[in-house]
């Protein structure tokens, strides 16, 4: 049989023969098609004279019956920033229903009664399905650093007659049946510049080559063969970190096609909900686009909240998540607290800085500030770019506007302890053990070095702490560019050198890189003394922000390289600082 003969069949197992423009109808293909298959299944033996199932069509339909389905519900759903602060998009409420119980009602229906849901951000919002629904919950732990093709292959041995389906699809018509006769991935029937394949005249679906192709809707049923070819190259790509950000979808490609058939459906009855904005264009009364964050700007800028419009996501910050959004016609950024961010930051003191700043020039002032929840709303720059950390004339100009804040001498009410607070980010590990084997020989090294420090130290003033190339904003003003420092939630009083330190990691900068920053700041006249103290900072800076790191990944967010390179700071430039005080333990 050919996939519309299979169509046809599949529905005359869900329906009776009625007449062959109601089927056309049902299965979507032209008056002539139908006649011409009905003919052939007939001729085949897989329909009677009446247009009735045959034993040989039974027995067929009996062994592609789906067995299972899979549910892939463990990301953390970024884009959707700031309903995912609150809710993991599988429990999104269109109709006053949440995403994954539609789709676990729809493969109820359609007979399907063992479902997988493999989770991650937010797992325990989904443990209620357990009881309701008799679903089985899986855990991917790593849903943070990988894409979803790791979800699947912790389901790998359930792909057998298996519906694979994202948390995050809303369908008005059923797309489950209690028979299939043929594997398939789904798509719009709506063209998008950014898909990756494209359904040909033979229902085959193609590599778009980078031109577009057919929206890809995500879900997917598996039989035999195809489900043991997508069960090898999960475990292939499993073992293979080039493959840690790819979409299980990778598994299907072979020789520029998807070794399934397309099954198209009409743009309007299937969405994806990936942005705020898509859910309210769904479903405007949904209660999930009454979040705190969008409320909180709202009355901020005393408007109503379905005023807030045009809300998208903006590049996932260390610390926070930010979202651009439109309100009466000027744009503005809402920054949300991320993970254990409450732990991290104490906003009332973030708030006394903010106050400490207004009015000379180093940043716009917040149009608003919650001392209690850390939202914060910050009008939009359009235009700006931020520090390139490999551009000397960038450096040069960031040094400048650090120095110039340094001489205000500016004071607040706290000071930003190092060594303690190194301590009080151990201790939210909870007893944890460090993921480096040398991380107590590490910190008895570093922590070494803190007698120079306070030998060395310049008089305490207000210290940014974060000053790192992506908060030294270029914004263009008259002609020219102005250069703003912001984020402002870590500064206290310091010694100002620290900002150079830091400038400096985060920027990931070798040991020549690192002088020539110093040489920068110090307009080439950097005392010995004062390098080496700057060195010392290298080192604890890197253990203060690699503990930073472990505190965040087991919170699920993960910082690759990153994390790596701040604990090699400690490590290296405790050496080099250790070498020029003399005396190394």
């Amino acid at each position: 049989m050919n996939i519309q003969e299979c169509d046809i069949l599949n529905s005359l197992a869900e329906e009776p023969f009625a007449t062959q423009r109601q089927l056309a109808e049902r299965c979507g293909h032209s008056l002539g098609t139908v006649n011409r298959c009905l003919q052939s299944l007939v001729r085949d033996g897989w329909l009677d004279g009446d247009m009735a199932l045959t034993e040989k069509s039974r027995t067929a339909l009996a062994a592609g019956a789906p067995q299972n389905a899979v549910i892939l519900a463990a990301g953390s759903g970024m884009r959707m920033v700031p309903i995912n602060m609150e809710v993991p998009k599988g429990l999104l409420e269109v109709g006053g229903e949440p995403l994954i119980e539609r789709t676990i009602r729809q493969l109820r229906q359609a007979g399907v009664g063992h479902v997988t849901v493999v989770v991650g951000f937010m797992k325990e919002q989904y443990e209620y399905l357990i009881d309701k629904f008799g679903v089985e919950l899986v855990v991917n732990p790593d849903y943070a650093g990988k894409n979803n093709l790791h979800s699947l292959l912790l389901a790998a041995d359930r792909l057998h007659n298996t519906y694979i389906v994202p948390c995050d699809i809303w369908c008005a018509d059923n797309p489950y049946r209690r028979h299939e006769l043929y594997s398939w991935y789904m798509v719009s029937d709506r063209q998008d510049p950014a898909s990756a394949v494209r359904m040909n005249r033979k229902g085959e679906l193609t590599a778009a080559a980078g031109s577009g192709g057919n929206a890809m809707i995500g879900i997917s049923y598996l039989m035999e063969p195809q489900a043991a070819l997508v069960r090898r190259r999960l475990a292939e790509m499993g073992r293979d970190p080039r493959y840690d950000g790819a979409f299980w979808e990778e598994t299907l490609y072979e020789k520029g096609r998807m070794a399934v058939y397309a099954r198209p459906v009409p743009a309007e009855r299937v969405a994806e909900i990936n942005t705020y904005e898509q859910l309210r264009e769904l479903d405007g009364a949904s209660s999930h686009l009454r979040s705190a964050a969008i409320a909180a700007a709202a009355e901020a800028l005393n408007a109503r909240p379905e005023d807030i419009r045009e809300v998208e996501v903006l590049k996932k910050g260390m610390t926070n998540r930010s979202f651009l959004f439109s309100c009466r016609g000027r744009r503005y950024i809402a920054r949300v607290p991320g993970e254990g961010s409450n732990r991290l930051i104490h906003r009332q003191q973030e708030a006394a800085v903010y106050a400490a700043i207004r009015g000379r020039g180093l940043c716009d002032d917040p149009v608003y500030l919650d001392p209690d929840s850390g939202y914060k709303i910050t009008a939009y720059l359009e235009g700006v770019r931020v520090c390139d950390p490999a551009d000397r004339a960038d450096v040069t100009r960031c040094m400048e506007k650090l120095r110039a804040f340094h001489a205000m001498d500016l004071a607040v009410p706290h000071r930003f302890d190092i060594f303690g607070t190194i301590g009080f980010y151990e201790s939210l590990w909870e007893g944890a053990p460090s993921a480096y084997k040398d991380h107590d020989l590490t910190r008895e090294r570093v922590f070494s070095l803190r007698p120079y420090i306070e030998a060395h130290g310049e008089r305490e003033r207000l210290t940014h702490i974060d000053a790192v190339p992506d908060n030294f904003l270029f914004a263009p003003r008259g002609g020219g560019e102005e250069l703003q420092l912001i984020d402002w939630e870590y500064a206290a009083m310091q010694d100002p050198h620290v900002d150079v330190a830091m400038f400096g990691i985060y920027s990931l900068y070798d040991r020549r890189q690192m002088d020539q920053l110093i040489d920068i700041y110090f307009s080439g006249r950097c005392p010995e003394e004062t390098r080496t103290k700057i060195y010392c900072y290298v080192a604890a800076c890197g253990l203060l922000w690699s503990d930073w790191c472990e505190y965040k990944r087991q919170l699920g967010v993960e910082f690759g390289e990153y994390s790596l390179r701040q604990y090699r700071y400690a490590k290296d430039y405790y050496r080099l600082a250790a070498e020029r005080i003399g005396g190394a333990l």
